[in-house]
């Protein structure tokens, strides 16, 4: 009780004084080039949070695990096809009232695309933005949202990519606390689903120094270290 009525009180707190704290991590931030790739709104949320343009392609979309773990194993041959945009998705539980593309064989889910042709216009946009910075300053994340399970989360930390982050309810064996971040489950939410990428973000700060991670590759951990 007294944890979760911390984080409610501190997530209040940075929310009405937002544009204090927004206003100090933008004058820290000396890495503005960087290339976020999230499979959820994580990443579109970073680069609302510092004012930035969007250098990445994968904002404002989601996709499934195992369609992100299979574009993660070969992300340039990915990156090199062409939107093919389709009616229906394979997956069982996914909604269809949004555009929907195959990159190659994998599934893009443009959430927050009005249409076809804003999905595929601003996708072709911000990759060509995103092919002009360098892979080094690459920062990839994942969570334990939509079918992505614990082996994918140790899978992803032995892909060959720079400047990974995971998060999950659970710690995972073999990774430390640099590399995978446990968030606390709330057991009042309904089966403990793992938050949206847009919540998730809103916490983070309990958790690691964003800044740091972004300027210097290096993940600080800040209230919640375990």
């Amino acid at each position: 009780m007294c944890l979760r009525l911390e984080i409610f009180l501190k997530r209040k707190f940075r929310n009405a004084f937002g544009f204090f704290f927004k206003k100090k991590d933008i004058a820290k931030l000396k890495n503005s080039n960087f290339v976020l790739i999230s499979r959820n709104c994580w990443g579109g949320q970073v680069y609302q949070w510092f004012g930035l343009t969007y250098n990445s392609p994968f904002v404002g979309l989601f996709l499934f695990g195992p369609c992100y773990m299979k574009l993660l194993r070969n992300f340039d041959f990915y990156l090199q096809k062409e939107l093919e945009f389709i009616e229906i998705s394979k997956y069982a539980d996914a909604y269809n009232n949004h555009p929907i593309a195959l990159l190659g064989d994998i599934e893009i889910h443009f959430s927050h695309y009005e249409s076809v042709d804003e999905a595929r216009e601003k996708w072709n946009r911000r990759k060509q933005r995103m092919l002009g910075v360098s892979k080094d300053n690459y920062f990839f994340t994942l969570c334990d949202r939509r079918g992505v399970s614990l082996e994918n989360i140790k899978e992803f930390h032995d892909l060959g990519l720079k400047n990974k982050l995971s998060f999950s309810f659970d710690k995972i064996e073999g990774l430390t606390n640099h590399q995978h971040i446990k968030f606390i489950r709330d057991p009042r939410k309904k089966k403990g689903n793992p938050p949206n990428g847009k919540k998730r973000f809103k916490l983070s700060f309990l958790y690691f120094d964003l800044v740091r991670w972004l300027n210097e590759g290096i993940i600080i951990r800040t209230r919640f270290k375990d």
